[in-house]
């Protein structure tokens, strides 16, 4: 009776213990950059119709997305902000960039409609370090002549967690501006000397769009999704554009991603005649001990270079170029996952 009552349990544990594990390989667990979700979350749907593989990814920034690969919690961590080759051999981790889009400034002045509002990056600093401080400044008007600005205190919104838009955004504020760089820098998060705090890119979304004659930074996918009036920038070429698809594939055909680097690049400021000056890629990090996972891993991102081009432009995220997604294979292969 005993030893049957034994033998029951084993069987049980091995059952279980055997669904356990194929549920772990039916499942994916990813964290990072709120930037990338919308796009994340398209493939995991389409992908898990195909396959039965299901990715549960936190949005809770790259940060996050950072400290939880390096914690080894997680199968995979998502960063806007690339991390530089010392760095990921200090951690132990692979890098690979897997969509490109833009971050861009957006704004809620009754009156003002989406691509009316110039700016350069010398009065887009001003701005945010409190040193313009309503929308009729003078240096506002110069770059606006004939578009009627109230006489409104501005609120700047920004990033209150660690964050790869803010990493990019600052890295772009900081090689534009001196001011900007000596005072506050670049980063994920970096001390901001004026404004109000929103989590992700949702919680800027958010607040400018409650809050009236604000100014905040999100990526584009989020200020269409939540019809956000996005502004004019004055980009490297001395133009000013809009953030739109065909300038963020500018931007990004001018990016030399060096495998022998883990792919390290900043995209701001782009040399192209349209390029949208604020550009990125965002990135997946990888343990390098954690074989079994980052085969996964790979397969899901493979199958999503494959498959999900046209999801990502739906989405107004930009695909990598078919070259760079056949560097990416290489670096994989010579990794060994």
């Amino acid at each position: 009776m005993k030893r049957a009552l034994a033998l029951s349990l084993i069987l049980a544990f091995t059952v279980l213990f055997s669904f356990g594990a194929a549920a772990a390989a039916n499942t994916l667990n990813g964290a990072g950059a709120t930037f990338p979700y919308p796009v994340y979350s398209a493939w995991a749907y389409d992908y898990n119709k195909v396959t039965g593989v299901k990715l549960n990814y936190q949005s809770i920034g790259s940060g996050g997305g950072q400290r939880q690969i390096t914690e080894r919690t997680v199968d995979f961590g998502a960063s806007d902000a690339p991390l530089d080759p010392a760095k990921l051999d200090e951690l132990k981790l692979y890098q690979f960039p897997a969509v490109i889009g833009g971050v861009v400034p957006v704004v809620n002045i009754p009156g003002i409609k989406a691509g009316q509002l110039r700016l350069d990056a010398a009065t887009l600093c001003k701005v945010l370090l409190g040193n313009i401080k309503y929308w009729d400044d003078g240096d506002l008007k110069a770059l606006n002549r004939g578009l009627k600005l109230p006489h409104e205190e501005i609120t700047v919104v920004h990033r209150s967690d660690g964050s790869g838009t803010t990493a990019i955004f600052t890295t772009y504020l900081s090689g534009a501006y001196p001011e900007w760089k000596d005072k506050v820098g670049s980063g994920k998060a970096v001390k901001w000397p004026t404004g109000i705090g929103g989590k992700g890119n949702e919680g800027v979304a958010n607040y400018v769009k409650r809050v009236n004659n604000s100014i905040g930074y999100v990526e584009f996918a989020y200020a269409k999704q939540n019809k956000l009036a996005y502004v004019l920038l004055k980009n490297a070429a001395g133009n000013f554009v809009e953030p739109s698809f065909d300038n963020f594939k500018d931007a990004a055909a001018t990016g030399d991603f060096d495998p022998d680097k883990n792919f390290y690049l900043w995209l701001t400021d782009a040399p192209g005649k349209n390029a949208w000056p604020i550009a990125g890629a965002t990135f997946i990090l990888l343990a390098r001990e954690k074989t079994e996972a980052n085969k996964r891993v790979v397969k899901f991102y493979d199958w999503a270079f494959k498959n999900g081009d046209a999801t990502a432009e739906k989405l107004v995220y930009v695909p990598l170029p078919a070259s760079l997604k056949d560097k990416i294979r290489a670096y994989w292969k010579d990794k060994g996952i």
